[in-house]
């Protein structure tokens, strides 16, 4: 039976259910539907300290932005977005038309149809995340998105270098220096200066977060995203060293990210303990990761590695890391994780900013049900059907009458019977069953 050698503190839910915040998202999309670009600016100036009077960024100011990064930097850019570009395209080739005849006569088939334009959100705020514009950006262009837009916030109180770097590198058609509720509320409703898309893509804020939930509808979204999640399976092949850096790497995203070691071993765990207690008084970030470990990590001991893999996949974790004496089997016995990182040689911060598997995947246990961004979200997958034949018509034709009128919709019966007149030859009084 699992036993908990630490275990989070019980916390209330998060801001993204606070009625508050999600009055105040509201109000905000709301103003910006009526206001427009006016609104959008209000809206920078107060929450970013940013007003200008066209948020689109020039060729000149990208320009200087790209100048500012040395040449080391930009190939190092151009690496990862080649490794995300190397996957989504392999993805997108797995995603094939088909169109097969069920009956003689009958045709039915679908489609794979990219979306005509695409909002990218890159937040911006504390850190410059240019890895989210890979992410979003490249997938969108593997994808075959037409338009592409792209909205991050400004960095101490100017356009991010790295991030319009990477925004423009990637392959964008327009780029603003727009943050939070304001960016993608005007790239989901439109305003004067700025096109609607048809689907907003890329992490940020609960105010974000909260922002998307309630355009979704409206426009289509990648998924409801919450604070980053870590969740380790560890046997004694590893050190405490390494189970401490892979869980603090990530803590250090917020202060409510949670960290989870799950393992076999009593030893490992009580070796990770103390090694995370002295990493952290050299991690310039340690002021974040402490938090986040203290209030939202775990370890949890269980008896096997069948135990260790039930107790992961009720977590449903954003990371799944695998590090065991058997990593085939755990990988393959997994069912609810966002991505999985296999064996020592890999780690989160690959996938995050590198490796070239997405880095926007599902949180709060939405690896239940669904994956992370990749190029299926900007493609809608549509059926189409053709009748070549007038005897299919009307063989179709009066199964469909009778069961039409099993649930009572002579109009819909009607349109069968008029084929099966036409098509079949043969009388079908009005309101009546074919057949």
């Amino acid at each position: 039976m699992a036993e908990w050698i630490k275990k989070a503190k019980p916390t209330e839910q998060q801001l993204a259910d606070n009625n508050a915040l999600k009055n105040n998202v509201s109000q905000i999309l709301l103003d910006i539907e009526r206001r427009g670009d006016a609104a959008v600016r209000e809206l920078s100036a107060r929450f970013d300290g940013w007003d200008r009077s066209d948020f689109r960024l020039s060729q000149n100011e990208i320009e200087q932005c790209l100048s500012q990064l040395t040449e080391r930097e930009k190939e190092d850019i151009l690496f990862a977005q080649a490794q995300v570009r190397k996957f989504a395209d392999a993805q997108r080739k797995t995603l094939l038309d088909c169109e097969i005849e069920t009956v003689p006569g009958v045709l039915l088939g679908h489609k794979h149809i990219p979306v005509n334009a695409a909002g990218c959100y890159v937040p911006g705020g504390k850190y410059p995340l240019l890895a989210s514009a890979h992410m979003s950006i490249v997938t969108a262009k593997s994808a075959g998105v037409q338009h592409i837009i792209t909205a991050a916030p400004p960095f101490k109180g100017k356009p991010a270098p790295f991030i319009v770097a990477a925004q423009y590198l990637a392959g964008a058609d327009s780029i603003f220096c727009l943050g939070g509720v304001q960016a993608v509320g005007a790239m989901a409703i439109g305003t004067e200066s700025i096109d609607p898309v048809d689907i907003l893509v890329g992490p940020g804020n609960a105010f974000v977060a909260e922002a998307k939930r309630q355009l979704f509808g409206r426009v289509g979204i990648d998924l409801f995203a919450g604070p980053t999640e870590t969740l380790l399976i560890v046997d004694e092949t590893v050190d405490g060293e390494l189970c401490a850096t892979d869980l603090l790497g990530q803590a250090e995203h917020g202060k409510d990210s949670p960290a989870v070691m799950i393992t076999n071993s009593r030893k490992l765990a009580e070796e990770t303990l103390v090694e995370i207690s002295r990493q952290l008084t050299h991690l310039p970030t340690a002021e974040i990761a402490a938090a986040a470990w203290e209030n939202h990590g775990e370890i949890i001991l269980c008896d096997s590695l069948d135990e260790m893999v039930k107790v992961a996949d009720e977590y449903a974790s954003e990371h799944v890391q695998i590090m065991t004496s058997d990593d085939n089997y755990v990988a393959s016995a997994m069912k609810n994780y966002g991505s999985l990182f296999i064996g020592p040689r890999t780690n989160v911060a690959y996938g995050d900013k590198v490796i070239g598997t997405n880095h926007t995947l599902p949180t709060n246990k939405a690896a239940r049900y669904t994956g992370g961004l990749w190029v299926g979200k900007f493609i809608k997958t549509c059926t189409y059907q053709r009748v070549l034949t007038d005897e299919a018509s009307a063989l179709i034709g009066e199964y469909c009458s009778r069961l039409c009128l099993m649930e009572g919709f002579v109009g819909h019966a009607e349109q069968a019977n008029q084929r099966v007149r036409r098509y079949g030859k043969k009388e079908v009084a009005y309101g009546q069953a074919a057949g």
